[in-house]
């Protein structure tokens, strides 16, 4: 009984053993000469090709970017602390990747998909590669519906569409990434999904952003893409690539997106960091010659799909900081020749109380005027021409000690429309309210107030227009045209609504 027992156990061997047909596996190993900095140079490796992933001891990971003759650049995207000169690397065959999919939303997390907000392991089933070619010009399609802000300044003046790429711009502290939370928080509820993109902040805050985002509901829509001032310039570096990926995977499904790129200067120094610790030829202001090559290929990726494509967008917020207030520094102007336009946020409105701190004068929207709702783009000409009237005027009137009654009421009139376009932060306006507002101010209807009660005039204004008018509301917002009937019915609106304010508060 244990003799055969024994036979058949050593037949089966011997079948899986004359089954079995060796195979070799050509494994490549590298050693590294040098590392420091966020940077390795290697030598070895004969296979390796460009942007392939590098794996070093420790599970730290690092992207071929420098393929020279006798050795490789490589950018690490992890502590580089633990290496040291002699260690051996491996190649692993496949190019940098980053995960997709629903699972992501509401999450904090890096390019290489490492979560960063401690809570239970992320969901994904697919990784994409950070580096995807553009659509082409074919598959793309005009850029026809509205993204919609909630900030009247922007909405009416500087109106954005799905599928188009809004540069923000201007000095730090000036409210920049305000904005751009701000229309996050406006795409609650509108099926757009977002993802906002933090490269080189502090991150105390990227904290503050994801507590406003998680205050206002909007951080179940969106996916925070961190990339620390702390971590090396190879991980922010590749941090809008991999962010720009978790977007197009929407996109690809028929989704609308929004990405904004928390900043693209702090994105260009880390890649001129990278660049000269592996002694690429240095240009203007030291960047290396590939500058305007990596930003634009990042936001080519940003558009409005054809229908055969599934009609999906990608609408693009980058944010670029200047120093006192030069727009026609490097980075600015590179970054405003690829966009469709800009936001310019001004310093001296800022510190003036103005906010947000826009100044239409230099702001534009090469794209977003021909998505503009109907019944906006009415109230929004005319308050356009009268607030660029007002602002000449009203530094023209500080040399003059007489003014005529005419000019008096233009500026008097100016500084309703100005009053009109502030707005608190995270406190976004649906643009029914948004119009009701303008038309008032447009036709007049607020020159008679003092401006230290327009807030509260404008706020009794919307909260009316929209109760009493729900379907008319329900038009503005669907993009339908209002006639000379609809409009004067808003206007009684607002007429009965002021008609309660005392005179006495009047001037």
């Amino acid at each position: 009984m244990l003799q055969e027992l024994l036979d058949e156990t050593m037949t089966s061997l011997r079948s899986a053993v004359d089954a079995a047909s060796p195979r070799i596996q050509l494994h490549e190993t590298g050693t590294v000469l040098h590392v420091g900095g966020g940077i390795a140079r290697l030598k070895g490796l004969p296979g390796i090709t460009s942007d392939e992933l590098i794996q070093f001891p420790d599970k730290v990971l690092g992207i071929a970017i420098n393929l020279e003759p006798n050795e490789i650049g490589v950018m690490l995207l992890g502590d580089s602390n633990k290496l040291s000169a002699g260690i051996e690397v491996s190649a692993t065959g496949r190019e940098a990747d980053t995960p997709v999919g629903e699972g992501l939303l509401g999450r904090v997390l890096d390019a290489t998909g490492r979560a960063l907000d401690h809570g239970k392991p992320l969901q994904f089933s697919e990784r994409w590669p950070i580096e995807r070619p553009a659509p082409a010009i074919i598959d793309r399609a005009p850029v026809t519906v509205p993204l919609e802000t909630g900030i009247k300044a922007i909405d009416a003046l500087i109106p954005i569409g799905r599928g188009q790429r809004e540069l923000i711009v201007g000095d730090r502290q000036t409210g920049k990434s305000s904005v751009a939370v701000d229309t996050i928080i406006n795409q609650r509820g509108k099926g757009v999904i977002c993802i906002y993109c933090a490269i080189g902040q502090r991150g105390t805050a990227v904290a503050r952003v994801v507590e406003n985002l998680r205050n206002n509901q909007a951080l179940e829509h969106t996916i925070v893409v961190v990339a620390s001032d702390e971590d090396p310039p190879g991980l922010r570096f590749i941090t809008p690539y991999a962010a720009t990926s978790m977007a197009e995977y929407f996109m690809e499904q028929g989704q609308d997106t929004l990405i904004v790129y928390d900043d693209l200067t702090r994105h260009a120094r880390a890649y001129r960091e990278l660049s000269l610790l592996l002694r690429r030829p240095p240009g203007r202001e030291a960047y290396p010659g590939d500058i305007f090559y990596i930003h634009s290929r990042l936001l080519e990726r940003a558009t409005h799909l054809h229908d055969k494509r599934g009609g999906g967008s990608m609408t693009a917020l980058p944010i670029i900081e200047t120093q006192a207030q030069d727009i026609s520094a490097y980075i600015p102007t590179n970054l405003i020749s690829i966009t469709d336009g800009q936001i310019y946020l001004s310093p001296s409105l800022f510190h003036k109380g103005l906010l947000p701190a826009i100044d239409v004068g230099k702001s534009v929207s090469r794209v977003g005027g021909k998505t503009q709702y109907p019944a906006f783009r009415s109230v929004a000409g005319d308050l356009r021409l009268a607030y660029s009237q007002f602002e000449e005027l009203e530094s023209f009137a500080r040399f003059a000690t007489r003014l005529d009654k005419e000019t008096r009421a233009t500026i008097e009139h100016g500084r309703r429309v100005r009053e009109v376009l502030k707005q608190s932060e995270h406190h976004p306006l649906r643009a029914s309210e948004q119009m009701a507002i303008l038309k008032a101010v447009n036709a007049g209807r607020l020159d008679d107030f003092p401006l230290d009660i327009i807030a509260d005039v404008e706020a009794a204004i919307q909260q009316r227009v929209v109760e009493a008018l729900p379907e008319l509301c329900e038009q503005m917002e669907a993009g339908e045209k209002l006639d000379d009937t609809q409009w004067q019915q808003v206007l009684d609106v607002i007429d009965k609504v002021l008609s309660e304010w005392p005179r006495e508060v009047r001037e």
